[in-house]
């Protein structure tokens, strides 16, 4: 690594107070990851991006590392870079991670979610310099690192900045053929202003690496009748699912794109009007001038769009723009979507393309923006929806301002105003600091609109955001009144376990006397509760309910066990079992 980079991306790496790793078993195996963000200094900010790959050992080690890096001017750049590393996971599933690579240290804070995956911030930015990022560490599947296993039907979204910091986002689709060739491809770009179909004259691919996963992608293209060709290294999680970054060096009009590659998931006869039907939760960045504002600034929407299944939708939302917030409700529309997953929006005056990898989920591109849209359960989702421990990132940044986070939070389901607290890392340019609080108040309702809400901040500096819910285990929310604002993202981490089960007494005589039986979780119940199923070992001595249900937000549960006249004292077992999980207690039946 050229000292150069070392100065403008690896200074003053931050360290962070925790670092006990109690929990560094929860990251062990083959992983892929990707950042994209900026890289700050005192004259501006350009885009940085990387991609990876890494073996954790579930005990505080990093081995098989590898990296590309892509950005502005040639220091930073890196081509397929090794490195070993180290991490640490504390209590609360946060976590701190240290790249060693040649001549620096890249350092990063991360927060495991409940699939073993995690959300990850760069933290080694301080003074204003330094790069300023946000991203995924997903759990890799070896077993793909074979160019015959991608194959099939596949969407992408990509998007990113220039050396200019200008908005650039390309989407589209491709058939992969399991021996390096793309066909049927069909795509649409955003750059400087203007969108454009894309025809993909020739695309290929090839895992040049089986053993790391690393291959790369080149797309030959007309954009407006002009060639224009696109290389991206790639980086394999799964058969469904690459890690994206282009390679292209970042000049003049070409932008430094970063996204994901992931597998559609096609019905029978292809895509159809009926693709899209119920509620979605859509999330939306650009970077563009707000209002009468000469210059352009980070602006994100939020939202949620119901379509009926034919060709009508309708949609409600949130918007911060450079810090003006403004709501629009039941805006109404049309779409036509294509057997090959291109979809067509039209709403009030804007129209909008979106590829869809699944039903109601899909790649979006706006006239100016770029983002994602999520189905959203089909039930009632108020603040008993919002319940449980969540891993929270700041995502699809637009600009080097913005206070991107990676944390762990509780909310606890109470209604009609719900506490929403946790840790969290906060990788600013300018003061980088670890283990802050967070400390907030929501409240979520069905009705007008289904899972959106309010959230008001205490903590920090205070404000406000709006959230939307997308399911119990997955929130957006954005904030209000912040001139720099992305999109906030929060995934519910694994859900409590069965901790305990303890009787008090647990010596009573029979038929005579009763005991009570206390059944406890690892956390609180999510939305519905949680059945504890319960047995006894010997039903002539001692009876009890089959179940006990926990009620949402509650971490335990009573019951009464029963006693019948023994002939002689007896020892009887009984058990709790709850997602796998079996808790036994004895209880001593006396003459």
């Amino acid at each position: 690594m050229s000292a150069s980079l070392i100065v403008c991306f690896l200074l003053a790496s931050t360290s962070l107070a925790q670092t006990s790793g109690v929990n560094d078993a929860e990251l062990n195996g083959n992983y892929a990851f990707n950042l994209s963000g900026f890289s700050a200094g005192s004259n501006g900010s350009t885009p940085f991006a990387v991609v990876g790959r890494f073996r954790a050992d579930g005990a505080g080690n990093l081995t098989n590392g590898e990296l590309d890096t892509n950005g502005v001017g040639s220091a930073a750049v890196l081509t397929g870079q090794p490195f070993t590393g180290t991490y640490s996971i504390g209590p609360d599933s946060r976590g701190t991670m240290a790249l060693n690579v040649p001549g620096g240290s890249i350092t990063l804070a991360f927060a495991m979610k409940a699939t073993g995956n995690a959300q990850l911030i760069w933290f080694d930015a301080g003074g204003g310099s330094g790069t300023v990022a946000s991203g995924d560490i997903e759990r890799a599947n070896p077993s793909a690192y074979n160019a015959s296993k991608i194959n099939g039907d596949y969407a992408f979204g990509f998007a990113g900045f220039d050396s200019s910091h200008s908005r650039a986002a390309f989407l589209g689709r491709l058939t992969a053929n399991g021996a390096g060739s793309f066909s049927n491809g069909a795509a649409d770009i955003y750059a400087y202003g203007n969108t454009n179909p894309v025809i993909i004259a020739v695309g290929s691919y090839v895992i040049s690496d089986t053993v790391q996963g690393r291959g790369s992608i080149t797309l030959a293209c007309l954009i407006g009748g002009v060639p224009h060709n696109f290389n991206f290294v790639l980086y394999v999680v799964n058969k469904g699912e690459l890690f994206v970054m282009e390679t292209d060096p970042i000049a003049g009009t070409t932008a430094l794109l970063n996204g994901r590659v992931l597998q559609q998931q096609t019905t029978v006869g292809g895509f159809s009007n009926a693709s899209l039907h119920g509620n979605m939760v859509l999330y939306v960045t650009a970077y563009t001038p707000c209002g009468s504002a000469p210059t352009p600034s980070a602006a994100v929407i939020l939202g949620l769009l119901a379509a009926d299944g034919t060709s009508a939708l309708n949609i409600t939302f949130d918007q911060n723009c450079g810090g003006t917030d403004d709501s629009v409700t039941g805006l109404s529309g049309t779409y036509l979507v294509a057997g090959n997953g291109r979809a067509m929006m039209t709403i009030g005056p804007f129209n909008t393309i979106a590829y869809l990898v699944n039903t109601n989920q899909a790649f979006l591109l706006g006239t100016d923006s770029s983002g994602f849209i999520e189905p959203q359960a089909p039930m009632p989702l108020n603040n008993s929806s919002l319940i449980g421990n969540y891993a929270g990132l700041a995502i699809d940044l637009a600009d080097s301002n913005v206070n991107v986070f990676s944390g762990e939070f509780t909310a606890d389901g109470s209604g009609p105003t719900g506490d929403f607290t946790g840790t969290e890392d906060l990788g600013t340019a300018n003061n980088p600091t670890p283990n802050s609080s967070f400390a907030a108040t929501y409240s979520i309702s069905s009705s007008p609109t289904n899972g959106r809400g309010t959230m008001t901040i205490a903590s920090g500096s205070g404000g406000s955001a709006v959230a939307y819910v997308a399911s119990p285990s997955e929130v957006f929310a954005l904030p209000l009144g912040d001139p720099n604002p992305a999109v906030w993202t929060f995934a519910l981490l694994a859900p409590p376990s069965l901790s305990s089960l303890t009787l008090n007494p647990t010596s009573v005589v029979g038929g005579v006397q009763t005991s009570t039986g206390t059944v406890t979780l690892t956390g609180p119940a999510p939305a519905g509760g949680v059945q504890i199923l319960l047995s006894s070992g010997n039903p002539a001595a001692v009876t009890l309910p089959s179940s006990v249900t926990i009620p949402a937000g509650a971490t335990s549960a009573t019951f009464t066990v029963n006693t019948s006249i023994v002939l002689v004292s007896t020892s009887v077992h009984i058990t709790a079992t709850y997602n796998g999980t079996t808790k036994t207690a004895t209880l001593d039946v006396l003459l």
